[in-house]
């Protein structure tokens, strides 16, 4: 991510003022990455790594989270989107004002100038920086119960693709949780994750798709002729239908502009990959983070979707997801 995109991402932040759930708004443009090669991933953009100003705002809770936990009572776990923060998860719209911690015991939650402490069991952690943290698939559970869905979707998915999480994982997990307020709507969020999503706004497109009833697409496949040779890479697919789509980022083909390159060159190239997917038999839909926004991709992917075509002669794969990474889990 560049630089202007991670203060794009900055100022979309939006941030409340508490740990736990506010209300979402309106999504803004934030994000864009480079387009991965045939047979691997690429970054994960405003998911990921960012810019100095996003660095910056993760950077100083981190730091914050360094000076006031080692203060805090043993066995206190570091939580929430403060442990998201030292996984070096990107986030999107989630307060950092305050550190997030939990504390083994039921209830007993209570709110201080620079740090939230939550009261629920904890049976295991992980350790980052010397610290205790919770575990993602614990980390996720606990965003899905506090924050809106919108947010906590956001950073599930860049959560779950990191660490290689399952269903059956965040199942178990959430089975742990129950009783706790807010368990329906974490129910929700964990049902809807994709761990394929590589960006901000993938993971708010397919929750734009879902909003309009649409059927949820396959994230990240790589087109191929029916001889098996590799096309292109797409962000999102319906193989049946013959429908693949792309978000762009703020411009049209913005996400795909290469160090150095022209936004001419970049059209010119990007033509002429979908023309080789439209030969296949595939009808190619694009938006922007402005048409996102306001929603217009749906009727358009509705449309598409409804076409009578002949099914197309490519086919297509998912793309091979990176090594997950591995952090031995303690008993607490």
């Amino acid at each position: 991510m560049t630089t202007d995109e991670a203060v794009t991402v900055d100022r979309a932040a939006g941030v409340g003022r508490r740990c736990e759930a506010t209300r979402s708004r309106r999504a803004l443009p934030e994000g864009r990455g480079a387009r991965p090669g045939p047979g691997r991933r690429g970054a994960r953009d405003s998911h990921g790594q960012a810019g100095a100003t996003g660095l910056d705002r993760r950077e100083q809770h981190r730091r914050l989270i360094l000076d006031v936990v080692p203060e805090m009572a043993a066995g206190t776990v570091v939580s929430h989107q403060s442990a998201a923060v030292l996984f070096g998860t990107g986030l999107w719209r989630a307060p950092l004002e305050r550190v997030c911690v939990t504390r083994n015991r039921r209830g007993g939650g209570r709110v201080r100038p620079s740090t939230k402490i939550h009261g629920s069991p904890v049976d295991s952690a992980v350790e980052v920086d010397g610290l205790l943290v919770t575990t993602p698939a614990r980390t996720i559970v606990d965003l899905a119960l506090a924050l809106p869905l919108e947010v906590a979707v956001v950073a599930g998915d860049a959560l779950a693709g990191a660490f290689g999480l399952t269903p059956a994982d965040l199942a178990e997990e959430l089975g742990l949780a129950k009783g706790r307020y807010g368990i329906s709507k974490a129910k929700q969020v964990i049902g809807m994750l994709d761990g394929r999503s590589q960006s901000i706004g993938e993971s708010l497109s397919r929750l734009m798709i879902h909003r309009h009833g649409l059927p949820q697409p396959g994230s990240q496949g790589n087109v191929f002729t029916p001889d098996g040779r590799f096309v292109a890479r797409v962000d999102f697919y319906y193989e049946a239908a013959g429908v693949v789509c792309e978000f762009d980022g703020p411009t049209a083909y913005g996400r795909l502009l290469r160090p150095g390159q022209d936004l001419a060159t970049t059209v010119a190239r990007e033509r002429t990959r979908e023309t080789y997917l439209r030969t296949l038999g595939f009808e190619v839909i694009r938006w922007t983070w402005d048409e996102l926004v306001r929603g217009n991709p749906a009727q358009r992917l509705r449309a598409a979707l409804s076409a009578e075509r002949s099914r197309p002669a490519g086919h297509i794969e998912p793309a091979v997801a990176p090594e997950p990474r591995r952090l031995p889990t303690r008993a607490l």
